[in-house]
């Protein structure tokens, strides 16, 4: 009998081998899949994001001020949307994890504890396994910084000053101009009197006509002064619309990286939420098959009594056999956390596959013709 034993445990541990590998090989290929199609769903986001307020093309038909506030208006829209995005799937991670939960202490409480009591009780040699909590089931390997927004300035105020400034030393500059060449007395440390300010005029007068004219004269130094004024203006404002464009623009594009990386965070969690709803509906199943398998074993007890293996019938043997199998296989899943550095854990997907693998194994069993 104990060769028998041996030779079925043998067999079962090939059998165990060769169904992780295929497990193994399915649960990659799966991944592949599913990360390919994630990746391609986030790239589509924030290309639609990106056509909410208009291309680039016609962006840039605008006036570089115009243009540059409509591409912080772009560039605002993609982090809105990528943070509400992951926000949502947050929360539908957190309500799966929930009902994970739910469903690991249901299995535990109606199932699993009575089948290793059992188990240890018909004296069936059983690994224990001590089941994790998961209270931290999805991290990221490195933490995003926050997006800061940054909106632009027209930058009218700082020009209308600089104009104000420029006109006053462009008025000093006519002053200081008339008393070198004209002889008139005229103090730059105080405000002219309005008499030197006519005399001035008047001379300005005279250079553009034939003899001294305030009106002329005034309107050549007013208008003096506004140009100056008007282009001081004019520059500030096309500079800072021109840097305001391309900092706009060099915004918008950390943002769709920072949409991008926060796109493949929210894969990640995209598969662990998968993970955990298929993870959720394999404990159901268990819960159903081993608390059948339970009934088996207190049969066995009643009928058979506790005695040794060899003892038991072929039959009992099988059970307590499939028993056992799956006991350890839910709960070395259990045992391990299913996310590693931000990322759908590896070893937890193959023990998952292992584990529906084997319920599968018992079910063909049952179904049997």
């Amino acid at each position: 009998m104990d060769e028998t034993k041996k030779v079925d445990v043998a067999t079962t541990s090939d059998e165990a081998v060769s169904a992780q590998s295929s497990d193994v090989a399915v649960a990659e290929a799966e991944q592949t899949e599913t990360t390919e199609t994630k990746e391609g769903t986030a790239q589509e986001s924030v290309e639609e994001r990106s056509q909410e307020v208009g291309s680039l093309e016609e962006i840039e038909k605008l006036k570089k001020h115009d243009a540059a506030v409509l591409l912080v208006t772009k560039t605002k829209q993609i982090v809105e949307e990528t943070e509400k995005q992951l926000d949502a799937c947050k929360l539908l991670l957190e309500d799966d994890l929930n009902s994970y939960k739910e469903a690991k202490a249901s299995l535990k409480a109606n199932a699993l504890d009575e089948s290793q009591s059992l188990l240890k009780e018909l004296a069936y040699t059983l690994d224990e396994e001590e089941i994790g909590e998961d209270d931290v089931l999805f991290e990221t390997e490195d933490n995003i910084v926050p997006f800061q927004l940054k909106e632009v300035k027209s930058g009218k105020f700082s020009a209308t000053f600089l104009s104000l400034v420029t006109g006053g030393i462009t008025l000093a500059g006519l002053l200081f101009y008339a008393k070198e060449k004209s002889g008139i007395t005229v103090s730059l440390n105080d405000l002219p009197s309005p008499e030197k300010l006519q005399e001035v005029m008047a001379w300005y007068g005279s250079v553009v006509g034939d003899a001294p004219d305030v009106v002329t004269g005034g309107a050549v130094v007013v208008g003096s002064v506004l140009a100056v004024m008007g282009l001081t203006y004019l520059i500030k404002v096309s500079t800072r619309a021109t840097k305001n464009l391309h900092f706009a623009k060099a915004q918008l594009e950390e943002a769709e990286a920072y949409a991008k990386r926060k796109g493949n965070c929210k894969t990640e969690m995209e598969k662990v939420d998968a993970h955990i709803t298929d993870a959720i509906d394999t404990i159901k199943r268990y819960e159903v098959i081993l608390s059948e398998q339970n009934g088996k074993l207190r049969r066995i007890k009643f009928i058979e009594g506790v005695q040794e293996d060899e003892k038991y019938h072929t039959n009992s043997l099988q059970e307590l056999h499939d028993t056992a199998m799956l006991h350890k296989a839910i709960t070395q899943f259990m045992s391990v956390p299913m996310s590693e550095a931000g990322k759908l854990s590896g070893k937890s997907s193959l023990f998952l596959h292992s584990a529906k693998s084997k319920l599968q194994k018992v079910l063909d069993r049952l179904y049997r013709a």
